[in-house]
């Protein structure tokens, strides 16, 4: 359903008679992306976050403004005629990262193959191109500004010139017409220079008065109109005292005169840059969606080639004949065998899978996959791992799990009640209500009002303070409002995405019938949606309390089985570590041990903090952490010197592993992959990167990359003997759900204690001993009613 200001926006077009250019503030757009998603990287490792979000947006903008023309302004590196005049300018802005820069240059790419032409100018902003091509336009063509930036609202003039920016993220978007500009300033779109040279913009380091801001400035212009106006005004003073502007403002503003002439000249967007602008062909007869999928494939975007295609009602309805054609067992097993071999394409859909084969013949799409599948040596992991297992999934699906929704509604108002009182509280320290979901709002509650400060705080692209959970634990010891907020955005979640959502998605048979994808990661791990059941919080009693809405029918119970620290024993066996392999066939404590070798005390002697710290370098290690994220998840005031010290201790005690970890790396950079003990493998393009961050990441995932996928392996190969076994002894009992290296089944009560010993059996002899070293698997269980009591 349309939002009433699109609705409003498109009863306009449909009475104007004239096409529509839209204008793309490119750099606006790139940077607002950029902040607003993860560090996405090609499979070249090249970095594509604000390129994905520069698509995204582009195709929202075909849709919800349905352009005739498409143009993109850009910024210039180099100075402007601004900072000629004022060489502070901008001065405040932090200096873009390289790959923020990188992406900048790409993206010129992106309009290129959208055929949509490209207008900059040394000297000028992309504003100032905006603002020349509105004057020029304005009288013969409906004209949208597409920007993350507000200062382009100066440009809006009636519903001739409009703005389509950006609220939140690249997804939350307003139309501005003159209307809503009065709304939202109470004076119109001309008069906003007028207000900047008054109050300034420290974004833009615009001085303005000192003295002046919003609240003031606002009456100003309300009531006087322009600069000019209001000096013209100060001749008769009391005119100002009768509109509340004190002796002290009028003395502000007749000492300032200069700074607001000057600071308005400044955020004024020009238009008359000198560039000789022609209106292009039109978007749609010129567009190549075969030169933009070339594109979208080197960047990785996998999804978005066939949402531009469906924007554009290209091809969608023979994709949707061509999907139904193809039997549904088929579709899946050459969609599994595309992901062993293109792990980086999770859960692929048909469009993938004909992507790849390059051809428009499901049957030859297949042949040449399978093919592949042989070159790559993958056959073995397809059919003894994941072929085997695609109707026990469908099985987890069909059964489902029972959900008491009574007590989700009653625990939605226990928590409802308790956000209720965090927010009063919340309110209390910042002594004003206002809205604690609205980073804004929050960012100038903490960082304007309540002055709270932190070495190493971060800005948004547009240099306001970020309030982001990382940049939010900077500030945990200043002041008692920031763990409120931890724990406000921790219920408000749970809420949102969990106790106020399951029940609506519960069927007739009080069942939720969520989806596990087999090949939903690029680990070898599945992953769940329809909701998401792998990412329920578990580490605090608000988390676990939702695990107790799922149970067990009346005649049954559910049983937990998982795997005992099942990553540290394949780190052991695979890397041959003889202290680590000693640690696990003695049967001891690993955390323990480890803690003992690191710590330099005998074993009994270690205590629990000792244990805590050696359990987060067990579990650093094995992920790729480096010592600066170790001293952060150690906390309690830990140094980097002393994080160093572990770090080091540990790789010198534990040496067999460190050389594993460092043979992976080289391995993986010399061959481009990682392999698990069944012979799965993951690619790594970004390993060879010659930006750093992306080399990192990539040696990062590359270290966990053979010991999780080895544990997939394993619980998979586990599901399918288990089942194997169940259905031999027409066993009432049903696997209903799988996170990670937990299974948990849904098991007549009668039966339960036997079956579970043998299932525990099973899972313990996936592997010989004698394969791995010695060591054995362990496997650990619980029984219940219902999942919070598994533990």
């Amino acid at each position: 359903m349309r939002h009433p200001e699109y609705l409003r926006y498109n009863r306009h077009m449909e009475k104007s008679s004239k096409k529509r250019l839209v204008l793309l503030d490119a750099h606006a757009i790139l940077h607002r992306a950029y902040h607003a998603l993860p560090d996405f990287a090609s499979p070249k490792g090249e970095p594509t976050g604000a390129l994905y979000g520069l698509v995204a947006m582009l195709i929202k903008i075909i849709d919800d403004l349905k352009p005739d023309y498409l143009v993109a302004c850009y910024d210039l590196p180099g100075p402007t005629f601004r900072n000629d005049a004022y060489k502070d300018y901008k001065a405040g802005r932090v200096k873009a990262e390289d790959d923020l820069v990188a992406q900048m240059k790409r993206s010129r790419d992106i309009f290129h193959v959208f055929n949509i032409p490209i207008y900059d100018k040394p000297g000028f902003e992309a504003d100032d191109m905006l603002g020349t091509i509105v004057e020029k336009m304005k009288d013969k063509i409906d004209i949208v500004i597409a920007s993350g930036d507000m200062d382009t609202l100066q440009l809006v003039d009636d519903k001739k010139v409009q703005v389509y920016t950006l609220k939140k993220g690249i997804k939350d978007t307003i139309i501005y017409d003159e209307e809503r500009v009065n709304e939202r300033f109470g004076f119109g779109p001309e008069l906003l220079p007028d207000y900047k040279g008054l109050r300034g913009d420290p974004s833009d380091n615009i001085i303005g008065i000192a003295g002046i801001g919003e609240k003031t400035a606002t009456i100003l212009i309300k009531e006087f109109g322009t600069i000019p106006n209001i000096y013209k005004g100060l001749k008769n003073e009391e005119k100002f005292k009768k509109v509340g502007i004190s002796d002290r403002i009028i003395k502000l503003l007749k000492e300032g005169k200069e700074e607001a002439e000057f600071s308005k000249m400044l955020a004024t967007i020009r238009r008359d840059a000198p560039i000789d602008f022609t209106l292009p062909h039109g978007f749609r007869e010129s567009i190549d969606i075969d030169k933009i999928q070339k594109l979208f494939d080197d960047l990785g975007f996998r999804t978005l080639g066939a949402r531009l295609k469906s924007t554009l009602g290209i091809e969608e309805e023979k994709r949707v004949e061509k999907e139904q054609e193809v039997p549904a067992e088929e579709l899946k097993k050459t969609s599994i065998a595309l992901w062993l071999i293109k792990s980086d394409i999770t859960n692929p859909k048909i469009e993938d899978i004909l992507e790849f084969a390059k051809t428009e013949d499901f049957p030859k799409a297949k042949e040449i996959i399978f093919n592949e599948l042989d070159k790559k040596d993958l056959r073995k992991v397809y059919e003894g791992i994941e072929e085997p297992i695609i109707p026990i999934v469908d099985k987890m699906h069909e059964r489902g799990v029972r959900i008491d929704k009574d007590f989700l509604k009653d625990l939605s108002r226990t928590y409802h009640t308790e956000l209720s009182k965090l927010e009063k509280k919340i309110w209390e320290y910042a002594g004003v209500e206002f809205n604690v979901n609205s980073p804004k709002q929050l960012g100038e509650i903490l960082f304007d009002k309540m002055a709270l400060t932190a070495k190493g705080l971060k800005k948004t692209s547009g240099g306001a303070r970020s309030t982001r959970e990382s940049e939010l634990e900077k500030l945990c010891d200043a002041h008692p409002i920031v763990p409120l907020l931890f724990e406000y955005r921790e219920l408000q979640k749970l809420l949102s995405t969990y106790i106020d959502t399951i029940p609506a998605l519960v069927e007739k048979d009080a069942r939720l019938h969520a989806y596990f994808l087999q090949a939903g990661s690029t680990t070898g791990r599945m992953s769940s949606e329809g909701p998401n059941l792998q990412n329920i919080p578990i580490k605090t009693d608000l988390g676990r309390a939702i695990r107790k809405a799922f149970i067990a029918e009346g005649a049954y119970v559910l049983v937990a089985l998982d795997y005992s620290q099942i990553e540290l024993r394949i780190a052991a066996f695979l890397s041959g570590d003889a202290k680590l392999i000693e640690i696990f066939i003695k049967d001891e404590d690993v955390h323990n041990a480890v803690a003992s070798e690191v710590f330099e005390v005998p074993i009994d002697k270690v205590d629990r903090e000792m244990r805590r710290r050696a359990k987060i370098i067990n579990f650093g290690i094995l992920y790729g952490m480096g010592v600066n994220a170790l001293r952060q998840n150690l906390g309690d005031g830990t140094t980097r010197e002393e994080a160093q010290k572990f770090y080091n201790e540990y790789f010198k005690k534990f040496s067999g592993l460190a050389d594993y970890l460092n043979k992976i790396k080289a391995d993986t950079e010399r061959k481009g992959y990682t392999e698990t003990f069944f012979g799965r493998r993951r690619y790594f393009e970004g390993i060879n990167s010659k930006i750093p961050y992306i080399k990192a990441m990539a040696e990062r995932m590359a270290i966990n990359a053979p010991i999780q996928g080895t544990n997939a392996d394993i619980v998979k190969i586990a599901m399918k003997r288990i089942d194997d076994y169940l259905i031999s002894q027409n066993a009432d009992a049903f696997l209903i759900l799988q996170v990670h290296d937990e299974l948990v089944y849904e098991i007549k009560e009668d039966i339960s204690e036997k079956v579970v010993q043998e299932i525990k059996k099973i899972m313990e002899s996936i592997i010989d001993p004698k394969d791995i070293k010695g060591i054995t698997l362990k496997a650990s269980y619980s029984v219940g009613k219902n999942w919070g009591e598994l533990r």
